[in-house]
């Protein structure tokens, strides 16, 4: 089981499932257990609404810190690492690295180590969350009629161009 170390549930759950069923769990590509590695550490995190809101924590001390937002800026690896820490948690459920104040390391997923530094973020949104939104709609709305009005023009040259034909037209007589 990958991880800094293992999360002991999962190793449990793991040979649970080999000792009732006498095989290991369903596995992703990289040989892991779906049901524990199945989906991202971001989309299990409780601090995901705050990412999504455009809130990160700009210092491990800062208000936004305290107030428990994103640690994305802070280097944490939690969107791009699939293990079950956010809902398991270590030490009897007690916590978890991000529960304590620090981002994910990444260390279920391959090469970890040389992902970048634990405290650079992969890729940091910029900008005016709610202002970008609106030029993506309006750019999807004007892509849409732009598609619409070339769909109709399309339509309207099919039907200029259509002539009838009958099954009196394919009679062998009229060859």
């Amino acid at each position: 089981m990958p991880g800094c170390p293992p999360v002991p549930t999962v190793i449990t759950g793991v040979l649970a499932h080999f000792l009732t069923f006498g095989s290991i769990p369903e596995l992703d590509e990289l040989g892991r257990p779906k049901v524990f590695y199945g989906q991202s550490i971001h989309d299990r995190c409780y601090r995901r609404p705050f990412y999504d809101k455009g809130l990160f924590a700009e210092t491990f001390d800062d208000e936004g810190a305290k107030k428990g937002w994103c640690l994305y800026r802070l280097g944490c690896k939690g969107p791009m690492t699939y293990n079950a820490c956010a809902t398991l948690k270590w030490n009897q459920q007690t916590s978890w690295p991000v529960e304590s104040g620090h981002g994910c390391l990444g260390c279920s997923e391959p090469n970890f180590w040389d992902a970048g530094g634990f405290y650079q973020a992969l890729s940091i949104p910029e900008g005016d969350y709610a202002k970008m939104a609106g030029y993506a709609v309006a750019g999807g709305v004007v892509l849409g009629a732009a598609a619409g009005y070339a769909n109709q023009k399309t339509k309207a040259d099919s039907v200029s161009k259509h002539t009838e034909v009958s099954v009196d037209d394919f009679s062998i007589n009229n060859r």
